[in-house]
C-alpha cells in the first residue's frame, strides 16, 4: 500500500531523498517509521502526557499536522541530543551582526542545517571594531593530507617564532571549520595591530571529498573551503583601516555559506536585512549575472556568494508611493530589494503591550510619522501603565524585534524558530473538529522544543524573554477550492471583485482563519501553562512549505499552484540509488540544468559522464483539477489583486508573525501592486514584507527544465500512460533497497522516455485502453 496519497506523486522521491534515515540493518525508514521516530523524540523532549502524545502521533501519521522538516531529519539521533547541536533541530534563526562573535555563530548554525537571518543595518554593523591587521597567507596544506586515524577535530593556531608565521590548523569537525573562520575574523580585528600576520593555512586534517560525515549524515566535500578562506582574507584585507561595510559583512557570511553548501551540509537558506538608505546594499546584486557576445551567462566571482541569501531593505518610516513603485520595479527586474516595513514588525512582536487596536495604531503613528525614539516612548508608557518593570536590555530587545528568518515568516531578535505545519489539503472543509484537532496538535508540536536551553547566551536570553514558535499551514488554496468550489475560483480569477460575492467568500476565509488561529493558540498556551513555561506572544505564521508540501501534494503555503496540471522536476545526484528506482517505476529522468557541454549547451543523456545532477520529471494533477469548471482557468493569469487579497486576509485573520509571500506579476501590474502595498503601509493594515516575482512568460518564452512546467490534460494523461506502461510493479521502497545494497550501472536501467514506451502509450490511447 502506498504511504502517500494519489495527489502527491512526488512524495516518495522527496521523502526518501530528504527525510528517510538508515536503520540499523542498512535499509531505509518508511514514512511511518520516520514519523514515529520524530514524534517519539518530540514527546521525550517535551514531556508529553499520554493524551498529548496520542493526538500528536495520530495527526502526524495521518499527514494532517507535520513537525518541522529539520525535526523530521535529526529527531531521535544521538547527535540531536547534545546541547551544542540543539540548533540543528530548528528551521531558522536570526542574528544581529553587531559583534565579531556573530560571524562564527552563523557559520555554526548553517553547518547544523539551520537557515540564517542576519540584520546588517548600518547602525548594527557600525558597532563592529575597525579592521586593523592584514593577513598574508604564505603557504598551505591541502585537505586529506593527514590519515584518517591521526586527524585532529579541533582547530589550533600556533605562532612559530623562527619563521614569524602562525600555523592555522583547521580541525576536522563542524567546530573546527567554525573556529578557523572565527580566527580569521578575530585576528584581522585585533586591538594591538601589527602590519601583517603571516599565516600558514593547514587543511591537512580536513577529510577529503567523499568520506562519510559522522552524526549529522551525508558526505564530506571541502572543495570550496580553501577558496572561501581566501576570499574571506581578501575581504578583511580590503577593509584594513576602517570598519566593514554592511555588504562586506554580508559577503563574509555568505562566502562561508558557499563552502558549507558545497560541503553537502545543506542547501543555502539566508536572509540579509539592510538599511533603506544603503545604496550599495540596494544595488549589491546588480551585475551579478552578465552575458558575453555569444550569449553565454557568467557570474561575477566577487559577488557570487551573494546568491546564498535573500536581501531586503528595512524601512523605519513610511515610504512614499514613488519609493514603493521603485522597489516593486526593481524586484520585478532583479528579484531583490523588497521593502520590509519595520514598525509593523515591531508592533506585532510587542502584541502583549500593544494589545488593542488603539494602542497599536498609536505606536505605529509615533514610530513611523515621528521617529523611532517617539515609538520607544509610547512603548515604555504602555509597559509602565501595565505595571511591567522592564530592564533596559529587555526594552532594547523589544525595539529590535524585526529580524527575519530566511523566508520572512518569523519576526524577532536573535531567535531560533521551530515550525509545525497543518496540511489543509488532507482535511475535509466541512469537518471543523478535524481542522481544530490538527492545529491544536501542531501547537503541541512546536511548543515541545521550548524545553531546549541553548549554549549561546544571546539565544538563550531571547528564548527566556521572547519564546518563538510558529504554527503554519500549507494547501490553503486547494482547501478553499474544495470549500468554495468553482464559484470561489472564478471570483479569485476575476480579481476578488463584487461586493456581495466578496462579502460571502471573504467571510468564509475569515471564519476558517480565525478558527484555526484560535486552535493553534489553545495548543501552545495549554502546553506552556502545564509546564510552567513563558507563553509566546505570537504563535501563528505561514511558511513557504515547499518540500514538505510535496509529501501530500499541497499547494505551497497560501499560494496557488502553478497550474491544475504540471510536470514537477526534482533534483537528484546522478549516483543516487533513487535514480534507477525512479526509472524502474516509469518516471522520466533527464540531465539537470547544471549539465552542460563546453559551449554551455544542455546535455540530453544522463549516462554522459559530464552529468553530475539529474531531474526526475513527475506529471502532477492537483486534487481539484477535475471539479467541473475548474479546468477552464489559467492560473498563470491570476491577478495580483487576487493574490494580494488572499495574502492579506491570511495576514490579518490568522498570522501573528508574518506571512511568507511570493506574489507573481507582469510588468503591467507593477503600478496596481505598488498602490496596494503603499495603501496598507499608510493605513497600518498589516503589511510587513513580501517577495515579488516576474512571471516566467513575461518575455513570451520560458527557461528550459524549470521546476514546474504547466501542461494540459491531454499531455498529463499521456505522460501518466507512459509511466504506467514502462514502470514495473513492486513497492517503491523494496526497489530502492535493492539498489541501495547492490552495485548498478545506469546502462542496465531502461528509461521511460524510450521511443518504444511512447509508441505503446500512443497505441493504447488510440485503442481507448485505460
Amino acid at each position: 500500500m502506498n504511504e502517500f496519497n494519489r495527489n502527491a506523486p512526488s512524495a516518495e522521491t522527496v521523502f526518501y531523498r530528504t527525510y528517510s534515515r538508515r536503520k540499523q540493518d542498512g535499509t531505509r525508514e518508511n514514512f511511518s517509521e520516520a514519523m514515529t521516530r520524530t514524534i517519539d523524540d518530540l514527546a521525550a523532549i517535551g514531556k508529553y502526557t499520554k493524551e498529548e502524545y496520542d493526538l500528536v502521533r495520530e495527526q502526524a501519521l495521518s499527514q494532517h499536522a507535520f513537525p518541522s522538516g529539520r525535526a523530521f531529519w535529526v529527531a531521535g539521533t544521538d547527535w540531536s541530543k547534545k546541547q551544542e547541536n540543539f540548533s540543528g533541530y530548528y528551521n531558522c534563526t536570526s542574528t544581529h551582526i553587531g559583534d565579531l562573535e556573530a560571524f562564527g555563530l552563523l557559520v555554526d548554525l548553517a553547518m547544523q542545517g539551520s537557515g540564517t537571518g542576519a540584520v546588517l543595518e548600518d547602525n548594527v554593523v557600525g558597532q563592529l571594531p575597525p579592521v586593523t591587521t592584514e593577513i598574508t597567507c604564505i603557504s598551505r596544506v591541502a585537505p586529506g593530507a593527514v590519515p584518517a586515524g591521526k586527524r585532529q577535530e579541533h582547530t589550533s593556531a600556533v605562532h612559530n617564532l623562527k619563521t614569524n608565521a602562525t600555523v592555522l590548523t583547521v580541525g576536522d569537525s563542524r567546530q573546527g571549520w567554525r573556529d578557523a573562520y572565527q580566527f580569521l575574523v578575530d585576528v584581522a580585528h585585533t586591538r594591538e595591530p601589527s602590519k601583517s600576520v603571516n599565516l600558514v593555512l593547514d587543511f591537512g586534517n580536513v577529510r577529503p571529498a567523499g568520506e562519510k560525515l559522522k552524526g549529522f549524515g551525508g558526505t564530506s566535500n571541502p572543495v570550496k573551503l580553501e577558496e572561501a578562506f581566501d576570499k574571506v582574507i581578501d575581504l578583511l584585507n580590503n577593509a584594513k583601516g576602517r570598519r566593514l561595510t554592511p555588504v562586506e559583512a554580508c559577503l563574509l557570511i555568505d562566502e562561508a555559506a558557499t563552502a558549507i553548501v558545497a560541503g553537502n551540509i545543506r542547501r543555502s537558506a539566508g536572509m540579509r536585512q539592510f538599511s533603506q538608505s544603503n545604496l550599495e546594499a540596494a544595488t549589491a546584486k546588480l551585475g551579478l549575472y552578465s552575458q558575453d557576445k555569444e550569449g553565454n551567462w557568467r557570474v561575477d566571482p566577487k559577488k557570487e556568494a551573494l546568491r546564498m541569501a535573500n536581501h531586503t531593505l528595512c524601512y523605519h518610516d513610511k515610504p512614499c508611493l514613488e519609493e514603493v513603485k521603485g522597489a516593486v520595479t526593481n524586484q520585478f527586474h532583479s528579484g531583490e530589494g523588497a521593502i520590509q516595513y519595520v514598525p509593523e514588525a515591531i508592533a506585532r512582536a510587542n502584541v502583549d503591550l500593544l494589545n488593542t487596536y488603539s494602542r497599536k495604531q498609536t505606536f505605529l503613528k509615533a514610530y513611523a510619522d515621528v521617529s523611532r525614539e517617539a515609538g520607544e516612548t509610547v512603548l515604555r508608557a504602555y509597559a509602565t501603565n501595565d505595571g511591567l518593570n522592564l530592564d533596559e536590555r529587555e526594552f532594547q530587545h523589544r525595539m529590535a524585534r524585526y529580524g527575519l528568518n530566511p523566508c520572512g515568516e518569523i519576526i524577532g531578535r536573535d531567535f531560533h524558530c521551530n515550525l509545525a505545519e497543518v496540511h489543509l489539503n488532507t482535511i475535509d472543509p466541512d469537518d471543523h473538529d478535524a481542522q481544530e484537532s490538527a492545529f491544536y496538535a501542531a501547537g503541541l508540536q512546536v511548543a515541545a522544543l521550548l524545553q531546549h536551553e541553548f549554549i549561546h547566551e544571546r539565544y538563550q536570553y531571547s528564548r527566556e524573554i521572547d519564546p518563538i514558535v510558529g504554527v503554519s499551514f500549507t494547501g490553503l488554496f486547494d482547501f478553499l477550492v474544495h470549500a468554495g468550489g468553482y464559484e470561489w475560483l472564478k471570483w479569485m480569477m476575476g480579481g476578488r471583485k463584487g461586493r456581495r460575492t466578496g462579502d460571502l467568500y471573504e467571510g468564509m476565509e475569515e471564519s476558517f482563519l480565525r478558527r484555526w488561529r484560535e486552535a493553534a493558540h489553545r495548543g501552545v498556551k495549554s502546553y506552556c501553562k502545564k509546564h510552567g513555561l513563558r507563553i509566546p506572544n505570537r504563535i501563528t505564521t505561514v511558511q513557504p512549505a515547499g518540500t514538505k508540501s510535496l509529501l501530500t501534494g499541497a499547494s505551497s503555503g497560501w499560494h496557488p499552484p502553478k497550474a491544475q496540471r504540471f510536470i514537477r522536476r526534482i533534483t537528484l545526484g546522478v549516483s543516487d540509488p533513487l535514480v534507477p528506482t525512479l526509472l524502474n517505476k516509469g518516471f522520466s529522468v533527464i540531465p539537470a540544468q547544471s549539465a552542460r557541454d563546453d559551449d554551455g549547451n544542455l546535455l540530453d543523456d544522463i549516462k554522459d559522464p559530464r552529468v553530475q545532477e539529474v531531474l526526475v520529471e513527475i506529471p502532477t494533477e492537483v486534487s481539484w483539477a477535475n471539479i467541473p469548471g475548474c479546468d477552464e482557468f489559467d492560473l498563470a493569469y491570476l491577478p495580483v489583486e487576487a493574490q494580494w487579497g488572499l495574502y492579506m486576509n491570511v495576514q490579518r485573520f490568522y498570522t501573528d508573525h508574518n506571512t511568507s509571500a511570493t506574489i507573481e506579476l507582469r510588468e503591467n501590474e507593477i503600478e496596481a501592486l505598488s498602490e496596494l502595498i503603499h495603501k496598507s503601509i499608510e493605513e497600518g493594515t498589516g503589511y510587513i514584507s513580501a517577495a515579488l516575482l516576474a512571471r516566467f512568460d513575461v518575455d513570451g518564452g520560458t527557461f528550459p527544465r524549470l521546476p514546474f512546467e504547466p501542461i494540459d490534460k491531454a499531455t498529463y494523461d499521456k505522460l501518466v500512460k507512459i509511466k504506467e506502461i514502462s514502470g514495473i510493479d513492486g513497492k517503491f521502497l523494496d526497489i530502492l533497497n535493492e539498489y541501495d545494497s547492490e552495485s548498478y550501472h545506469l546502462e542496465s536501467v531502461n528509461s521511460c522516455t524510450s521511443t518504444v514506451c511512447v509508441a505503446r502509450a500512443e497505441a493504447d490511447e488510440r485503442e481507448g485502453k485505460p
